[in-house]
């Protein structure tokens, strides 16, 4: 029972924390407001109405039990004094029925309680708090005919409830608007160091980040800022290593090729030479891995071109594009450019027909690249994605090959916060799939 009432508030609370943090200061609010009200509406309003109901109806009652006694000058002079002191205004309609048509309003406090009063001290009676809007209609069946009695609404219900609601409405709504106010700069701390921390996952260059806001927020900030610079700095020892040992390496291997000239067998420096071509690639592959474009600035480009100017690379007219408009995406252009690259050629080493697709679905762009190829088994599907690694039966590998391909496509659409997945192709072989949010 619990477990489905937690569930049931998660979904109807807010999920950002503005939002939350304002529910926790306006509801306490709301509900002292309703209290106040309720009690004062219980406790003094009611009772206030009640009370002048109660003398209104006495009054009108005294007024027919002299219109029971007196004779005709005392019933005019009586009446006068009624409406000069009272406000009443009374006239006797003879030979007058009371109206069928009722108008209950059983919502209203003053309905009820003027026919509470009155059921108690009147027979037959009739009257309307809505024919008018300052008087109330009440007729009373006297003898032959009906008395009719106007008098104003405030003799049955005080006017204070209004003001009253009004004074400790505004305060509420005022409180509300200087928490909101408070709220909004508490919280802009918090956005901009999910911001920074978004932008540093996509592999986006980001500025000096200032921590601002309470302690703790500062204390998150300052944590995330180092953070940064210890995972930057180890980025820059890598690549500075890598590219240390490319040039350790490239020196011997170019003493090798230089002294493949002076083999007189020609058979061993064919094969020497496809080592050394191999070992040259393999280490290039490496560099390229290890190299870190990240640090490019976003910017905003034509995608549909972009994949357009990639396959006309490679005249093939086999490659078939299938573009339902042009696409502007936001994002790092050489990197999307060197996806691509890896995910089509790789395609193009395997299968005969590709099949390149893209659309764009609410917020996301989607891009679908199919081959006729023999495809990858549904087991390798998340191994394919790691570095070096290689597929020996089911596809067939170059030799100068190291498994690096699509280990640089997840790596570049991951760091744009999208996401790439692979299945099988309606065309028999391999179908990728690419997400990216706009």
């Amino acid at each position: 029972m619990f477990y489905g009432l937690s569930r049931f508030l998660k979904k109807i609370l807010p999920k950002q924390l503005f939002y939350r943090a304002l529910l926790i200061v306006a509801i306490p609010i709301i509900i002292i407001q309703i209290t106040i009200l309720v009690v004062f509406f219980d406790s003094l309003w009611i009772k206030t109405n009640k009370g002048l109901t109660r003398a209104l109806v006495g009054e009108i009652d005294t007024l027919i039990d002299i219109y029971n006694n007196e004779n005709e000058y005392n019933k005019k002079k009586l009446t006068d004094l009624y409406n000069q002191n009272f406000n009443f205004s009374i006239r006797f309609m003879e030979n007058a029925k009371l109206p069928d048509i009722k108008v209950e309003r059983w919502f209203s406090p003053m309905d009820r309680n003027l026919r509470r009063e009155l059921k108690s001290k009147i027979n037959e009676y009739w009257f309307s708090t809505t024919s008018y809007q300052e008087v109330v209609d009440l007729r009373i069946k006297f003898n032959d005919g009906v008395l009719q009695i106007f008098f104003p609404k405030e003799r049955v219900q005080a006017s204070s409830i209004r003001i009253f609601a009004l004074w400790i409405t505004l305060p509420a709504f005022l409180l509300i608007a200087i928490a909101m106010i408070f709220l909004k700069n508490q919280t802009r701390p918090i956005i901009k160091l999910a911001e920074a921390s978004e932008r540093f996952g996509r592999g986006e260059d980001v500025e000096e980040y200032r921590p601002s806001g309470a302690l703790e927020i500062r204390k998150a900030g300052l944590e995330f800022d180092r953070m940064r610079k210890r995972i930057l700095r180890h980025l820059n020892q890598r690549s500075e290593m890598l590219s240390g040992i490319s040039h350790d390496l490239r020196t011997p291997l170019t003493r090798i090729k230089l002294q493949l000239t002076f083999i007189k067998d020609k058979e061993i420096i064919k094969k020497l030479s496809r080592d050394v071509d191999e070992m040259e690639k393999m280490l290039n592959e490496y560099l390229q891995f290890s190299r870190s474009n990240f640090t490019e600035k976003s910017e905003r480009f034509n995608l549909s071109e972009l994949i357009n100017a990639i396959i006309k690379k490679y005249e093939n007219q086999n490659i078939i594009v299938n573009q339902e408009s042009e696409i502007f995406f936001n994002g790092r252009k050489n990197l999307i450019n060197r996806c691509l690259n890896n995910l089509i050629d790789n395609a193009s080493n395997f299968a005969k027909n590709i099949t390149v697709k893209q659309q764009r679905i609410k917020r996301n762009i989607l891009i679908f690249v199919e081959d006729d190829g023999p495809g990858i088994s549904a087991l390798e599907y998340e191994n394919v994605f790691k570095p070096f690694y290689k597929i020996d039966k089911s596809r067939n590998q170059k030799k100068s090959s190291v498994g690096l391909g699509l280990s640089i496509a997840s790596d570049i659409i991951r760091s744009h916060g999208g996401n790439i997945k692979l299945g099988k192709s309606e065309m028999g072989g391999l179908k990728i799939k690419i997400v990216l949010p706009v």
